[in-house]
């Protein structure tokens, strides 16, 4: 949408909006919209967030996550970077964990470049967003670990990659998930489900 006035054209950035990823980001810039994802070429303007079902549960993946990266040399941890993943699809997820040789590359731009091997997703309302688009481009785009946190379900699904699809990785008799692609990466899920910090950081030194 563009909206006339006095001077010049403002261009706006609207849910719904079928753009390709140079428009996309010419539109973001101009804009004061502080998230915003192009998945599927559609865009996806996100709404406010609240606390308890995202802002804590995110703070808390990201704890984990940096927590793993400072003892793991080359490895870097992103909060809602932007991923340039293809022509189509400009996600900005709420955590990325990715190899610094990778495949993931920092960009001229300063963007992320490429396929990060880890991805996590706090979902609340965006729950349906999380397990079907994004998935699949995540999939698509060989994203080898995807988390998603459905936080009012009080789940956590964590897939990896297997032969171009997604299989799902279940918890072992203690309750914990054990990373494929990061060693030692280790998630207590009743613990962080349950806010306890302390337990889910222990399990990196078992």
């Amino acid at each position: 949408m563009v909206i006339a006035n006095s001077s010049s054209p403002l261009t706006i950035l609207e849910n719904g909006d079928r753009l390709n990823r140079d428009e996309f980001e010419r539109r973001y810039t101009a804009s004061n919209i502080k998230k915003a994802e192009l998945i599927e070429g559609i865009v996806h303007v996100a709404s406010p967030l609240r606390f308890i079902p995202h802002g804590k549960p995110h703070s808390n993946i990201i704890t984990w996550l940096g927590t793993y990266q400072s003892m793991v040399a080359g490895l870097e941890v992103g909060i809602e970077p932007t991923v340039r993943l293809d022509d189509d699809n400009e996600p900005q997820p709420d955590a990325v964990l990715f190899r610094v040789d990778g495949n993931a590359k920092i960009d001229a731009d300063g963007y992320i470049s490429g396929a990060p091997e880890l991805i996590a997703e706090i979902a609340a309302s965006t729950v349906s967003y999380d397990l079907h688009s994004k998935k699949r481009i995540y999939e698509r785009n060989g994203v080898k670990e995807y988390i998603v946190w459905r936080t009012l379900d009080r789940q956590i699904d964590w897939f990896i990659l297997e032969n171009g699809k997604y299989e799902k990785l279940e918890p072992d008799e203690s309750g914990i998930i054990r990373s494929q692609e990061f060693v030692g990466l280790w998630l207590d899920v009743n613990a962080i489900l349950s806010n306890d910090m302390a337990a889910v950081l222990k399990t990196f030194t078992k």
